[in-house]
Order: C-alpha cells, then sequence, then structure tokens
C-alpha cells in the first residue's frame, strides 16, 4: 500500500513538470538557434583562417596526417 501512494504521490507532483517540459522544450529550442548560427559562423571562419595559413605548405607538398 505503500508503494501505492509513494508512485500517486510522484504522479501528482511530476505531471506539472513533464507538462512544463513539453511546452518549455520548443521555446528553449528556438531561443538556443541564434547561439548555434554564432558557433557555425566562428567554427567556419576559424576554418578559413586555417586554410588561409597552411595553404604555403600544402603549395610546397607538405602531406598532413
Amino acid at each position: 500500500m505503500m508503494k501505492l501512494l509513494l508512485w500517486l504521490l510522484l504522479f501528482v507532483l511530476c505531471w506539472p513538470l513533464a507538462l512544463a517540459a513539453l511546452v518549455l522544450w520548443p521555446i528553449f529550442w528556438l531561443l538556443s538557434l541564434p547561439f548555434r548560427l554564432i558557433g557555425i559562423s566562428v567554427e567556419a571562419v576559424f576554418a578559413l583562417l586555417r586554410a588561409v595559413l597552411f595553404l604555403p605548405a600544402r603549395l610546397l607538398g607538405y602531406k598532413g596526417a
């Protein structure tokens, strides 16, 4: 009987939290999109800088690992 009461208590306390997570997750995802785009852009800039810096070595025939 005690297990049943604990399960019912858990159900009563956790369903609002699960419902809030279902509602708030898409909002959080939308808010995090600009930061992801900034991260992708910064990564692309670093890749471009790396390619420009290593271009002379590649022209001279260096083969990386």
